[in-house]
């Protein structure tokens, strides 16, 4: 049986957004995040330090290590490591390292836009997506109902909180996003770009794999082989003479790429896999209820209450998704709940959380055509509100930061971020002047009546999250450089030191300078990665018990966490060492380093006593 669709819209509101529009803010979204930031820890540093050791030929490709293979990576993944690396390899030496690592993860972040835009495109010409016909015409053409859902899904991405920081990372959760919203993309235009959505479809399925979410990979990859062979032929999907060819095809992607991860390593453990330990991990992770429940309020704000909105007004076709109609609800929502059983069973919420932004902005498009006037005026006076409380927020407190005035803020500043001292930038201060002039500009747009646009409802959130972003990025990036990287831990550690003779640069370096040599021991690869950038050192492994070592190879330094060493005390009597008794008393404490905003992440130097 076929339900009207409770869409009803008008050929005067689905008129384009301005692509000029588009283009700026997605350009100013991408840019901040990107563009003049120190490496950040974890995931930053962790594949900056990696990718360099890979385009030096000091690790191998398909098994990115550090100090000789002594020290592997945390993160899951190979991929995002191959991009940084080619990126290293193929830009001038001259170049930032920083910088030129980031420049593929900007072109993921806007291929993400670019897929995402036309998978809704793909899904919102599908029949049973269509708004009602008016009895005497002048309902909206399916293309352009189509470009204007895409435009609506791309604002409703941008809207969303959680994309902020994981979206501007080099890490694996920027690739894993891309392969989703490539999937989505595949499984959104099967019936329109067949050999385009071929092709997308094995990208797609490699990408995910390569980045350690090879089980979403299954997952999708399942999920499409069932539509191709049991979706009715109504709905224009794929033709029936097609299905048994596309469900071939899949099958062959989902082998593909569970060979190569098998191949690299990429598999989960056969333990992670075992329905017990699911359940274990779920009921404990179920347990706390309370933080799950504000990390799924805020990550995908403002997007997701339009998704559900969707939902409540599609209510009627939903009871149908069981016979594989209206695959515009279908094929987000499936997305959807995959991400949200990983986000249970998996050991990092927010980064498990990241994949269902696609498929809440897939959804949150769709609730646009069925919105009444009032809720409409609700949502547009609630993220007016919102989002220039917060912009007046950052402001306010750069203000503190700067002058003293109010002097509240900048207390709790100097409380936060120990020995912080604010500079002042004047490109920074200009680009959010402009960006919140661009902001009362839009305010003045949408209070006046623009009844028609029918993206007009996520103009405001889509807007705010960029403003708020921006002002992020330029206003507070001193400060937060100062508390989310490791450099000013690493320049405590090296004011410890007396200044290193002036040698000439060794190719191990990162960035050029020259601290000397220094063992470490317990220290992640983020952390010797931090070392070696911002400090400039030669940084290798402690050598283990009964290795041998020469005088060339000696480091008179050691670096190593608190907690890894034990209890050091400036006495010498605790015996509670990570080394045997006769390794540890060939050193001495030197001093510490606590990173500004965390006392309890604090690195002990030691220096060797033949060295004094």
């Amino acid at each position: 049986m076929h339900l009207p669709s409770p869409a009803l819209v008008s050929q005067q509101a689905v008129r384009r957004l301005p692509r000029w529009v588009v283009v700026l803010l997605c350009a100013a979204y991408v840019l901040a995040g990107f563009v003049g930031r120190q490496p950040w820890r974890e995931a930053d540093m962790e594949t900056l330090g990696l990718a360099h050791a890979m385009a030096l030929g000091d690790s191998l490709w398909l098994a990115p290590a550090l100090q000789e293979g002594a020290l592997l990576p945390e993160a899951p993944g190979l991929l995002h490591y191959w991009l940084g690396a080619a990126a290293l390899w193929l830009a001038p030496s001259s170049w930032p390292a920083d910088t030129v690592l980031r420049l593929p993860f900007m072109g993921l972040l806007v291929l993400c836009m670019l897929a995402l835009w036309w998978a809704v495109y793909g899904l919102a010409r599908l029949p049973s997506a269509q708004p009602v016909a008016f009895a005497f015409g002048g309902e909206a053409h399916p293309k352009d109902y189509a470009c204007t859902l895409a435009d609506s899904a791309l604002l409703a991405l941008l809207a969303c909180l959680g994309l902020a920081q994981m979206g501007h990372e080099a890490s694996h959760s920027l690739l894993q996003l891309a392969g989703v919203c490539i999937s989505l993309y595949a499984l959104g235009n099967m019936g329109w770009q067949p050999k385009r959505t071929a092709l997308a479809a094995l990208l797609g399925s490699l990408v995910l794999a390569l980045s350690g979410a090879v089980l979403l990979a299954l997952g999708l990859g399942a999920f499409a082989i069932v539509l191709a062979l049991f979706a009715p032929g109504s709905n224009q999907w794929i033709a029936r003479s097609q299905r048994h060819s596309w469900a071939a095809w899949w099958l062959l992607c989902l082998c593909v790429a569970a060979a190569m991860a098998l191949r690299l390593g990429q598999w989960p453990e056969a333990a992670a896999l075992l329905p017990t330990t699911w359940l274990a991990t779920g009921t404990s992770r179920l347990a706390d209820w309370d933080s799950l429940a504000r990390l799924l309020t805020w990550f995908a704000w403002p997007a997701w209450p339009f998704a559900l909105w969707t939902l409540w007004r599609w209510r009627a076709q939903l009871r149908q998704l069981g016979q594989g109609r209206h695959l515009h609800l279908l094929i987000p929502l499936w997305l959807w709940l995959l991400a949200l059983l990983a986000t249970i069973f998996s050991p990092e919420r927010e980064r498990s959380l990241l994949l269902s932004l696609p498929a809440i902005a897939a959804l949150a498009a769709f609730a646009l055509p069925t919105l009444q006037r009032s809720l409409s005026a609700f949502i547009d006076w609630l993220t007016l509100i919102f989002f220039t409380a917060c912009a007046l927020t950052v402001w306010v407190v750069w203000l503190s930061v700067q002058t003293g005035i109010p002097a509240k803020p900048a207390a709790n500043v100097a409380r936060l971020a120990d020995g912080y001292q604010p500079p002042f930038e004047l490109l920074p201060f200009a680009i959010a002047l402009l960006a919140t002039a661009a902001w009362l500009l839009l305010l003045a747009w949408r209070t006046r009546r623009h009844r028609a646009a029918l993206w007009k409802n996520l103009a405001l959130p889509a807007g705010g999250t960029v403003l708020g972003w921006v002002l992020l990025m330029t206003l507070w990036l001193p400060m937060l450089d100062y508390g989310r990287s490791y450099a000013p831990q690493v320049q405590r550690l090296a004011a410890l030191l007396p200044a290193p003779p002036t040698q000439a640069m060794q190719p191990t370096q990162l960035n050029g300078q020259d601290g000397g040599c220094l063992y470490t021991l317990g220290m992640n690869a983020a952390q010797v990665s931090a070392l070696a950038w911002h400090g400039g050192w030669q940084v290798r492994a402690y050598p283990g018990t009964g290795e041998a070592t020469t005088e060339a190879t000696t480091c008179p330094w050691l670096v190593t966490p608190a907690a890894a060493w034990g209890d050091i005390v400036t006495t010498e009597s605790s015996q509670q060492a990570a080394l045997p008794l006769e390794q540890w008393q060939q050193w001495h404490l030197l001093g510490g380093a606590t990173r500004p905003t965390d006392r309890q992440d604090h690195w002990l130097l030691l220096q060797r006593r033949s060295a004094e």
